[in-house]
């Protein structure tokens, strides 16, 4: 009865096998022959079996059963087999580093090889006994074919720069890989952005969002209606099936209701990308923060005054509006335990460390002290309205004054209650550190804001079920913290302290945010 059980659990457990391995007949056994299974071996993770059989994919644990036939693994010299699939960014730097830290730090031994053209391959071994344990396998490719892989049963995990699509959570759904939307299936490892770049010796020091936009569409195409001198501009792009393109797509392109002007150059990585930029002195290129080499980054700015560079902590708050999270999706599979505790891993503080020295922005939440964030201050004197005035102000200062702002903040998907990507992730980092403790005898408050639009009083109270919203979302996610050791609340201050200007779509979408202060 148990074996029999676990096989109707099969959508919650399933498991992959390296890709490319074709299925071959077994049969599973239980242990007294009262039960049989016999169907095509697709998958063994050391402990389970998955097997197709005429009744569908069912999942048994490989504790109560005897294989017989070919496609039987040896249980006692099992390799765990993992491949990951995507973004070529991600997987040429980063997701090695990793990997050599988690060996590192469990004892294995790492070799490297190249199967094949746009593969890495990591072999990681016991360094007492040499005896293999773990093949871990990169498929550098983009975005896109990282989620065309995972569909076809070729990957077992993806590296992206987006977020997933709504026509792959469908086709996710439907190949019973789960619901990759979910938080669970889809984290954010690190953090990226997307900055406009030029020549070291270019003029140009900033650029709004609204301009930017219009240069990739063709409408501003030459250098003097951005101030400089009469020379066609040239643009530097990605190509299109990249993750870093689609950020252009979602967060420049669709909110400005333009399309990419054609006669732009277009480059496989952000290395060709900036090298091509330092030498065109007419060049202005869009590339990660993280890729931009020794180009000059270009500062967002906006009609009122407010002008942002792509830096650790606007990443980490999300302030600055062109931010490009790097993603895991891990479909509803069970992985082997050496892909498990690989995950676990990559949320370790070694692993941050390993995420900064790699030239990205790490999730290890920091505090800001008040006083480093006079210029905010000041924006919000510069750009009160006429309906926010000065007790407004003071009121808002008198409650964060004593505080130290926590650098994960909230933002919600456009036109939408649902907070974006990063923000869920940053739901799950901040109620792991309620369950750890960290904030034990803090009292922390969650400080919604919006953006100018409407009457002050209806945006303080938009502002404050935020920040309520928030909360809520933090309290249900920590569901082993001890809440009567830390105090929580929510403070709704409206448009009192805006991050951008209101004049775009972004700058609106950016002000709109719960931020969190502690004491």
């Amino acid at each position: 009865m148990i074996i029999l059980r676990a096989a109707t659990l099969a959508a919650l457990f399933l498991v992959s096998m390296t890709a490319g391995v074709w299925a071959q007949d077994v049969t599973l056994t239980s242990t007294d022959g009262t039960v049989e299974i016999s169907g095509d071996l697709l998958g063994f993770d050391g402990e389970f079996y998955r097997v197709q059989t005429i009744y569908g994919e069912l999942t048994v644990d490989g504790s109560g059963v005897l294989c017989e036939g070919p496609a039987c693994p040896n249980l006692e010299d099992y390799v765990a087999e993992l491949t990951l699939a995507g973004s070529d960014t991600m997987g040429r730097v980063l997701m090695p580093a990793l990997v050599q830290a988690f060996a590192e730090r469990s004892g294995y031994r790492v070799r490297r090889s190249h199967p094949e053209e746009g593969q890495l391959q990591m072999t990681l071994s016991e360094r007492t006994t040499g005896r293999v344990v773990g093949i871990l396998t990169l498929k550098l490719s983009n975005t896109d074919e990282g989620f065309f892989d995972l569909m076809a049963n070729e990957a077992d995990i993806v590296m992206a720069l987006r977020e997933v699509r709504p026509a792959e959570q469908t086709r996710a759904k439907e190949a019973g890989l789960g619901d990759l939307s979910d938080p669970r299936r889809g984290r954010v490892l690190a953090l990226d952005a997307l900055v406009p770049v030029v020549a070291p010796d270019n003029p140009l020091l900033k650029i709004s969002t609204p301009d930017l936009a219009r240069v990739i569409a063709g409408e501003i195409n030459n250098w003097n209606q951005l101030g400089g001198p009469d020379a066609p501009i040239t643009l530097h792009l990605r190509q299109q099936g990249s993750g870093l393109w689609q950020v252009v797509e979602d967060r420049l392109l669709a909110p400005a209701g333009v399309a990419v002007a054609e006669g732009a150059l277009r480059y496989d990585s952000d290395l060709a990308l900036s090298e091509a930029v330092l030498r065109d002195p007419f060049g202005l290129g869009l590339t990660s923060v993280s890729g931009h080499g020794q180009t000059k980054q270009v500062a967002l700015s906006g009609a009122c005054g407010f002008s942002l560079k792509a830096d650790r902590l606007s990443l980490k708050t999300e302030d600055y509006p062109l931010s490009a999270p790097m993603f895991l999706y891990l479909p509803a599979r069970r992985l082997p335990k050496l892909g498990r505790d690989f995950i676990a891993f990559t949320r370790s503080d070694t692993a941050q460390l390993v995420i900064r020295r790699a030239g990205l922005t790490d999730q290890t939440p920091e505090e800001i002290a008040i006083n480093a964030q006079g210029n905010r201050f000041a924006n919000a004197i510069a750009q009160a309205g006429e309906e926010i005035g000065l007790e407004a102000l003071q009121d808002m200062v008198t409650v964060l004054s004593d505080k130290r702002r926590l650098s994960l903040s909230f933002r919600f998907e456009a036109g939408s209650a649902r907070l974006d990507a990063q923000s869920r992730s940053n739901v799950e980092l901040l109620a792991q550190a309620l369950e750890s403790g960290l904030y034990d005898t803090r009292d922390m408050v969650f400080a919604g804001f919006s953006d100018g639009d409407g009457g002050a009083a209806a945006n303080q109270r938009i502002a404050q079920k935020r920040a309520e919203t928030v909360l809520a979302a933090v309290r249900k996610a920590a569901e082993t913290a001890s809440f009567e050791r830390v105090t929580l609340s929510a403070e709704g201050f409206g448009e009192a302290m805006p991050m951008a200007c209101d004049d775009s779509a972004w700058g609106r979408q950016v002000n709109r945010r719960v931020e969190v202060w502690l004491r």
